[in-house]
């Protein structure tokens, strides 16, 4: 099950740090705004793939020698 550890333990965080990002810390800046909102949503949608990708990923089956 390491595609779902995968989704929860890299794919939820990456999600929240994102929006973290692109909500509460860009308005705080104002020179940085838009490259601050950009990294955010990029983070935010990275994790989105990747969370998906772990929920479809499955084992491949052991093959004996």
């Amino acid at each position: 099950m390491a595609s779902k550890q995968i989704s929860v333990g890299v794919g939820i965080p990456m999600i929240v740090i994102g929006a973290l990002l692109a909500v509460v810390l860009a308005p705080t800046q104002s020179t940085l705004k838009d490259t601050i909102e950009f990294i955010g949503s990029l983070i935010g949608i990275l994790g989105s793939l990747i969370f998906i990708a772990g929920l479809f990923t499955r084992k491949a089956p052991h093959i004996p020698s």
